[in-house]
């Protein structure tokens, strides 16, 4: 009946799990996303019913509630086997979703003892009525799947972290999960340009509460080497590699680690070997496209270099970053080094196609659409010849008012080509018009007047230049 349908609906909006989280299935690659969370079951002994709950729900967005069921059922087991004394505590947000994914089945009868099965266990828990109970490790499993959601969600994952760690501030699995997150907010704030290190000191608590986390000990390297102190950064490396030889999850950032200093051959020897175990990881793969990248740029400072191992790495390099684009579509940064190499490789058509991917996906942050519009207007200059169709993307990277890495080049880009046009007396009015915008947004009034008056004596009855100028003045 339609009346227990709506009360239903009602209660089933109370329930904390992934239901109501607002976890939207445009923001990731599902089968990246699945993939991802049975490499960590396989690979992660940690809290596996926070695995098989998250993974019920992304069964449940690619429409197979049966295999949602098993999965509950397998977070059921684990937390009979890892905590027989709060089976209940455990597992609420396993029977949230439950409940959850009967409704969906149209099965409101079971959908319903779920809920009574959530009511009755938080009136025990918490002597109250109330059922938004305020458990730490539910906040700490929100926060998990925040961090899985991509970059949209990690200010929120930070959020649930603080919320877990004021009622068990030395949690070590909760300052792990802080940790991460700040992490992850830095290697954002660090493209927008922001030269801060707020997550050294928790990525450091987190290592000392449990030093048998990798995973944490190798952020915490990568931070030391962003931040300058590399040594101290392949100190944790060497330790982490003595304790966890074998763990995927670990190698793939050692290898980022020695990428980034430069010992090429040594990262992409790890990554195969975490490639052995994960061979499907989109991270993996990329990180090995970069490794070949870097050593056809070496390759090509050298006098005369061999033309057979110039090709065989690009070869390589395309090769990996499609993997890692095919593997996970949401991944933007692959795009951009995919289009790039197809373009070096003079595979226009195929470089144009991926840009063109690129620019569709759906969780692009400003950062990234200024990056993008600064390698599309990159490949129109350098490839396809076109100077007003790199001007014109450039210029929509500056137009995202907002600082950030790819503005600066798109910035920087777009002045010295006019400067340029200018010099060589090849400036037309839409030039001096352009440069007059670009000096406007940088904030060097007297030059863009100067630009502007130009555009308008080589093109007087633009009326945007003479409203332009008439602005500007005024705000002298």
């Amino acid at each position: 009946s339609t009346v227990s349908k709506n009360s239903l609906k009602r209660s089933l909006l109370q329930l904390q799990c992934h239901f109501t989280w607002t976890l939207l299935k445009e923001d990731v690659d599902l089968d990246d996303l699945e993939e991802t969370i049975h490499n960590q079951i396989d690979f992660l002994m940690k809290s596996n019913a926070i695995n098989y709950n998250l993974l019920s729900y992304v069964y449940h967005l690619k429409n197979s509630n049966e295999e949602a069921l098993r999965n509950l059922q397998k977070a059921e087991e684990a937390v009979k086997k890892n905590h027989p004394d709060e089976i209940a505590r455990r597992s609420l947000v396993t029977w949230g979703n439950y409940a959850w994914i009967y409704y969906h089945m149209q099965r409101y009868e079971e959908a319903q003892t779920y809920i009574n099965k959530v009511e009755d266990s938080c009136k025990k828990l918490s002597n109250t009525a109330q059922q938004k109970i305020q458990l730490p490790e539910i906040y700490a499993e929100q926060g998990w799947a925040f961090l899985k959601f991509g970059i949209n969600y990690y200010e929120r994952a930070k959020n649930c972290f603080e919320n877990a760690l004021k009622s068990e501030p030395n949690n070590a699995e909760f300052n792990a999960g802080y940790a991460t997150a700040m992490y992850r907010l830095e290697t954002f704030s660090h493209r927008q340009c922001e030269a801060i290190s707020r997550s050294l000191e928790p990525l450091k608590h987190a290592v000392e509460l449990n030093p048998k986390d990798t995973l944490v000990m190798a952020l915490l390297a990568l931070k030391l080497q962003d931040i300058n102190r590399a040594d101290e950064g392949e100190r944790y490396i060497e330790a982490a590699m003595q304790k966890t030889p074998d763990l995927p999850h670990f190698l793939r950032y050692a290898a980022k680690f020695y990428r980034r200093k430069g010992e090429v051959d040594k990262a992409v020897e790890i990554l195969k070997k975490a490639l052995e175990a994960t061979p499907k990881s989109a991270f993996l793969h990329h990180q090995l496209g970069l490794c070949y990248r870097r050593k056809l740029l070496q390759l090509k400072k050298t006098r005369y270099p061999p033309r057979d191992q110039v090709e065989e790495l690009i070869r390589l390099s395309i090769f990996h970053f499609k993997t890692a684009v095919d593997r996970k579509t949401t991944f933007f940064s692959a795009h951009t080094d995919l289009a790039n190499m197809y373009a070096h490789n003079k595979r226009h058509k195929e470089a144009e196609e991926i840009f063109q991917k690129a620019f569709q996906i759906s969780i692009l942050t400003y950062s990234d659409k200024q990056e993008y519009y600064y390698h599309y207007g990159n490949f129109k200059l350098l490839h396809m010849k076109s100077e007003s169709e790199a001007i014109k993307y450039f210029i929509e990277g500056l137009k995202i008012e907002k600082n950030s890495y790819g503005r600066k080049q798109c910035k920087s880009a777009v002045k010295k080509l006019l400067e340029q046009r200018i010099q060589e007396g090849s400036g037309d009015a839409t030039d001096f018009g352009t440069l007059g915008f670009v000096h406007n947004l940088n904030g060097d009034k007297h030059e863009a007047i100067e630009c502007y008056e130009k555009a308008i004596a080589l093109n007087p009855d633009n009326e945007e230049y003479r409203n332009a100028l008439h602005e500007l003045q005024l705000s002298m």
